[in-house]
């Protein structure tokens, strides 16, 4: 089994989406059975609860459902337990790396590095945004997603 973990402040915005998206990306795939999608967020600020209902709304009017996901906080073991920690920006990026084990290091990398134009960017906060911030958010999460499962299958061979 292939754990897939998205990370950013709160996780009530772009992880969660990220999250959705990948899940459903995965599913269409028949692979659900070969890879595990999570999410998490850097601080405690929203434990327990649901997406932000602006990233619900987007991600429900593209067919991805976000309802089953509540906010966590990274936990020591997730850097152990997961094969790919994906940082939605680059201070998340920074800060998972001065946490995590020295064991783990590979394994953090910056999302959007699976973005065919936007490699080394990161997602933008859409929280203190408007709508359009939500919808762009979702398009550079999809195609990244779409990306990270082709790369997920040619390295382990699904």
């Amino acid at each position: 089994m292939i754990k897939v973990l998205f990370v950013c402040t709160g996780n009530i915005c772009r992880s969660p989406t990220a999250d959705g998206v990948f899940r459903k990306i995965v599913r269409e795939a028949g692979l659900e059975n070969q890879i595990s999608v999570d999410s998490c967020g850097l601080s405690a600020y929203h434990v327990g609860e649901l997406p932000d209902p602006r990233s619900r709304e987007m991600a429900e009017s593209r067919g991805v459902d976000l309802s089953d996901i509540r906010s966590r906080k990274i936990k020591p073991g997730d850097y152990v337990q997961f094969d790919y920690i994906l940082a939605m920006d680059d201070g998340h990026l920074r800060d998972m790396r001065r946490q995590a084990p020295g064991s783990s290091q590979n394994r953090i990398e910056l999302f959007l590095d699976y973005h065919p134009d936007m490699g080394g960017q990161s997602v933008p906060d859409p929280y203190y945004g408007g709508a359009n911030g939500f919808v762009h958010v979702f398009d550079m999460i999809e195609e990244a997603s779409h990306n990270l499962l082709t790369q997920i299958r040619e390295k382990h061979g699904f």
